[in-house]
C-alpha cells in the first residue's frame, strides 16, 4: 500500500481494494518506527558475496524463518540488537569470532555488553573495524585494522580473520519519509521531527514518538513517549483550534549529542517536563545542567554515562516555574577527572 500525508493532515493511500483515496485526519501521530543502516552506508570495500546480513535481518532469518545465517560470524558494531544475536548464535552454534567497535566504547547498553557477550566469552574489539571484505560467492573472510582517535583505520595494521559470515549493526535510522512529505521540519542531530512536550511537531496537528523521533534504547521509554503523543493528540482534537508553537528552544550544550523535546510551551506542561538526551562520550562522575541564561534551574548528578545509553531527566513544576522564557541550554559539567 502506498501512503503519504500532508500539512493539512490529509492521508494520501493506495490499495488494490480501494485504489486512490484520500482521507482528512483532525490529528495524525507518526509512529513509523527506525530502519537498520546497511553495508552502504558504512562503505565497506569488497564484492557483494551471500553472507552479509544486517543484524534485524539475521535475527528474522533465525527467530521466524527458522534459518541458520551462518556458522563462522564476524559482528561489526555494537548496537543492542547486534550484541544480542552475538549470544543468539552463539547458542545456536556458530562460534562468533569478535564483535568489533570503531570507537573506544560499545554503543549499546552496558548490560547487554556483560550479558550477552562477557557471559558467553565472546571477544569485544574495541577501536577496530573492517577495511574489507574478501569472498566472490561466499564470505571467506575479513581486513579488520586497528581505528584511531578520529575513529579512522589506520594504515598497517590489517589482519585477515576467515568467517563465512558478517553481521553489521552499525545504527539506526529514523523512518521519515512521511514526515517529509508532510513538510515536517527534521532534527538534524537526532534524525527525527522537531517536537515540544506534547511530542506535536512544527506543523500543527501532526504528533511523532517512539523512534521516529529518536533512537530509544528500552522500549519502555517508547511507551512512556507513545502516551505523550496520544494525549496530545486527543487533546489538539477536543481544543479543535490550531496549537501555538512552543516559544522555548531546549539546546544541546557541552557534552551532549540533542536533547528532546526540542522546544517547550512551559504554560502547557502539567506535572513535569521530562528531557531525554544522549551524551557524546563516556563521561565519569559528573552533571547535568539545565540553564535558562546562566540561571542554573536542575542539577543531577550521575556516576556513569554513555552514548550507549539514554539519560533522562525531570524538570519539575517549580522549576518549570523559575523559567524565564528564554532558551534552555542542556549541559555535562563539573566532571570529576
Amino acid at each position: 500500500m502506498g501512503l503519504s500525508i500532508t500539512k493539512n493532515r490529509e492521508v494520501v493511500f493506495v490499495n488494490a481494494r480501494e485504489g486512490l483515496k484520500t482521507v482528512k485526519a483532525r490529528a495524525i501521530v507518526l509512529a513509523m518506527g527506525c530502519r537498520e543502516r546497511a553495508r552502504g552506508a558504512v562503505n565497506i570495500p569488497g564484492s557483494r558475496p551471500a553472507g552479509v546480513f544486517t543484524a534485524g535481518t539475521a535475527q528474522r532469518l533465525i527467530n521466524i524463518e527458522g534459518y541458520m545465517v551462518g556458522k563462522k560470524i564476524m559482528m561489526l558494531g555494537t548496537g543492542d540488537i547486534g550484541l544480542i544475536m552475538a549470544r543468539r548464535l552463539t547458542l545456536e552454534g556458530s562460534n562468533v569470532i569478535a564483535v568489533l567497535a570503531r570507537k573506544p566504547y560499545p554503543g549499546g547498553l552496558m548490560r547487554n555488553v556483560v550479558q550477552c557477550l562477557y557471559d558467553y566469552d565472546i571477544p569485544l574489539m574495541l577501536q577496530h573495524t573492517i577495511v574489507e571484505i574478501l569472498g566472490k560467492d561466499r564470505v571467506r573472510g575479513v581486513l579488520v585494522a586497528r581505528t584511531d582517535e578520529n575513529s579512522l583505520p589506520i594504515p598497517g595494521t590489517e589482519e585477515l580473520y576467515e568467517c563465512d559470515t558478517l553481521i553489521l549493526s552499525v545504527g539506526l535510522i529514523p523512518e521519515n519519509e512521511l514526515s517529509l512529505s508532510a513538510g515536517i521540519e527534521l532534527d538534524r542531530r537526532t534524525g527525527g521531527p522537531i517536537v515540544n512536550e506534547s511530542r506535536e511537531t512544527r506543523v500543527p496537528g501532526i504528533f511523532a514518538c517512539g523512534n521516529v523521533v529518536h533512537v530509544h534504547d528500552l522500549v519502555d521509554f517508547v511507551v512512556e513517549e507513545s502516551e505523550m503523543a496520544g494525549k496530545g493528540a486527543a487533546r489538539f482534537v477536543q481544543r479543535s483550534v490550531e496549537c501555538a508553537d512552543a516559544s522555548i528552544a531546549l539546546l544541546p550544550g557541552r557534552g551532549l549529542k540533542y536533547v528532546v523535546p526540542q522546544r517547550v510551551n512551559a504554560a502547557n506542561v502539567e506535572d513535569g517536563l521530562d528531557l531525554f538526551l544522549r551524551v557524546n562520550r563516556v563521561y565519569g562522575p559528573s552533571y547535568i545542567e539545565v540553564k535558562d541564561g546562566r540561571e542554573c534551574i536542575k542539577k543531577v548528578k550521575r556516576p556513569h554515562m554513555s552514548p550507549g545509553e539514554m539519560e533522562r531527566v525531570r524538570i519539575n513544576r517549580s522549576n518549570i516555574e523559575k523559567m524565564k522564557g528564554s532558551d534552555l541550554i542542556v549541559e555535562v559539567v563539573g566532571v570529576e577527572g
